[in-house]
């Protein structure tokens, strides 16, 4: 069998040791903001999530973009290059362009390498719930699975994997028009902070509502006790700049039945210039979506 590399983009969210670490091949989404452009490394390179976020804080909007396709084929080419052979998984359709690209980079280099496998999965995740998926997907590679088998095991459990999320800030969600300025203005006044999810089809979606930000909180812990499979697993957290709290969400669960590791990380640039600062979002494999 041969070797084989899980590549994915900067949608995931994972802190940059990790993905060391799980050896990935991860390629950066880009946000622009006072009209200067940043590659979305995990790294941080090119500019940090605590200066991504101070730019939020003050006023500042930012707008994204996919990964273009010689980018995608540039990396997927090195790769063939060196015998292996790649499984993309890919930042939702729902959200973003990128995984569209990703796939055409493929078809297009199967012309060129036909002795290779270049197979790629729309996992209808983003941030650290994608992520989360990736992460599983390594385990399965590093338990001796094959790049099919990896594949196959993507498309049967991403519509397990759960997105739960609240934000602390309104205005962000009526710019990307997830809520309309009437509820925007109406629960920036009343304190109502929303708790949403990602659907079946990868889009973001407003489930719930909670009066207050410690209610949306404990709230997003309540789910995952609620709707978390009945096995030991890690769980995910990702905050757009609000480190205490993601500890905090993190100190209610642990200790549960099935709870594993949780690991917490910051929402990257390129998902927090559509949620804003104050996100806070919990990633694990329940019994829906």
């Amino acid at each position: 069998m041969r070797d084989y590399v899980i590549l994915t983009d900067s949608g995931c969210d994972f802190p940059a040791e990790l993905a060391k670490e799980l050896e990935l091949c991860v390629l950066p989404l880009s946000v622009t903001v006072n009209g200067k452009e940043y590659r979305n490394y995990l790294d941080e390179r090119e500019i940090s999530h605590k200066d991504f976020y101070a730019l939020l804080r003050a006023g500042n909007t930012g707008k994204t973009s996919a990964i273009n396709l010689d980018t995608f084929k540039e990396a997927m080419e090195a790769i063939l290059k060196e015998g292996k052979d790649v499984l993309y998984l890919g930042f939702s359709s729902g959200l973003s362009g990128t995984y569209q690209v990703g796939a055409l980079a493929a078809e297009e280099l199967k012309e060129k390498y036909p002795e290779s496998k270049l197979l790629y999965v729309d996992t209808l995740c983003a941030s650290l719930g994608q992520g989360l998926l990736v992460y599983h997907a390594v385990m399965q590679k590093r338990a001796g699975k094959s790049i099919e088998e990896v594949r196959d095991f993507v498309e049967q459990n991403r519509l397990s994997l759960a997105h739960w999320f609240t934000v602390d800030d309104l205005n962000h969600l009526k710019r990307g028009g997830r809520v309309s300025a009437t509820t925007a203005m109406v629960g920036t006044l009343l304190s109502i902070k929303p708790v949403l999810h990602v659907d079946d089809e990868g889009h973001l979606i407003n489930m719930e509502k909670a009066r207050g930000r410690k209610a949306s909180i404990h709230r997003l812990a309540e789910k995952v006790l609620e709707d978390m499979l009945p096995q030991d697993q890690p769980i995910f957290i990702s905050h757009g700049d609000c480190p205490e709290e993601a500890e905090y969400l993190a100190s209610l669960l642990r200790g549960k039945p099935h709870i594993g590791e949780i690991t917490i990380g910051y929402v990257g640039p390129v998902i927090g210039a559509h949620s804003g600062a104050g996100t806070l979002a919990i990633f694990f494999l329940g019994n829906k979506r």
